[in-house]
């Protein structure tokens, strides 16, 4: 595809590409915009280095693809409840995206993207993983495929986020979390497009199946899932940006820095009902 406001350089043939030649903390002229949104659709997750932006204008930059979601459990900074902290340290005993998943697919109408700012980073360390559900569900054989496509799989929140922010103040007694079923192949609803939306933090089981067939294929699919050849790596700077499509993307925040820092914001953009 041909841009003419912007740079796209693809990381990987399958996922992910470096955008340039834009300052999101700006005003987007509809032809920038429009050519941020296609680089989406085609490489899944894209990437902005040196993006200087205060909360404001990132909240800004997610309402330009649409309404902001906010989290289930994670309480905000103060005064912004559309904004989730992204934090660790010395003194953290998890951290958020330590495994792959899609984010809060528990939810009933799970989000379209999220836009992460970091702002602090350790060095090295703290890359992100992000995979394709296109070439994950592409690979599948036709004979597996027929047999996904009627399937459909739960994903709950509750084991999750129980608990899981009690040492920043929350007690989440007598809330209830978002749990939902959706479809094991989901359709994007933009590119038309296949792939797989079973991920192991949200998805509990699969339901037309028994438990132990559910388990069984859960792992394969999870495993299958995240083949390195799906895959992309981003190394994160000061002031990096990362916005991935949860309809189609997982990712993996590597937790291997530990006892440094790793710190930034995402603001999240509310999506619909999985086809």
């Amino acid at each position: 595809m041909a841009y003419e406001t912007i740079q796209v350089e693809p990381l990987t043939p399958r996922i992910g590409a470096e955008i340039s030649g834009v300052d999101l903390s700006q005003p987007l002229g509809n032809q920038t915009f429009q050519e941020i949104h296609d680089a989406l659709m085609d490489h899944l997750v894209v990437f902005f280095r040196d993006q200087e932006m205060t909360i404001e204008q990132h909240k800004d930059f997610g309402r330009l693809f649409g309404e902001l979601h906010i989290h289930p459990g994670s309480p905000p900074p103060h005064g912004h409840p559309e904004v989730l902290v992204i934090h660790a340290d010395e003194n953290s005993k998890y951290v958020a995206g330590g495994n792959w998943h899609s984010d809060v697919t528990c939810d009933e109408e799970p989000p379209m993207g999220s836009v992460l700012h970091i702002h602090e980073i350790p060095e090295p360390g703290g890359d992100t993983l992000f995979a394709s559900m296109y070439a994950a569900y592409d690979a599948l054989s036709d004979t597996m495929k027929a047999f996904l496509d009627p399937l459909t799989a739960i994903h709950d929140g509750e084991h999750v986020y129980r608990g899981r922010y009690a040492d920043r103040g929350v007690d989440d007694t007598g809330k209830d979390y978002p749990n939902a079923e959706h479809p094991v192949i989901r359709t994007h609803p933009v590119t038309g497009r296949k792939g797989i939306f079973v991920n192991t933090a949200f998805t509990t089981r699969i339901k037309q199946v028994t438990r132990r067939e559910s388990d069984a294929l859960m792992a394969y699919l999870c495993e299958h899932a995240t083949r390195p050849e799906f895959q992309c790596r981003f190394h994160w700077r000061p002031n990096s940006v990362a916005f991935w499509d949860n309809r189609c993307v997982q990712h993996h925040a590597m937790w291997d820095y530990y006892p440094q820092v790793r710190s930034g914001l995402r603001v999240t953009i509310k999506g619909d009902r999985p086809f």
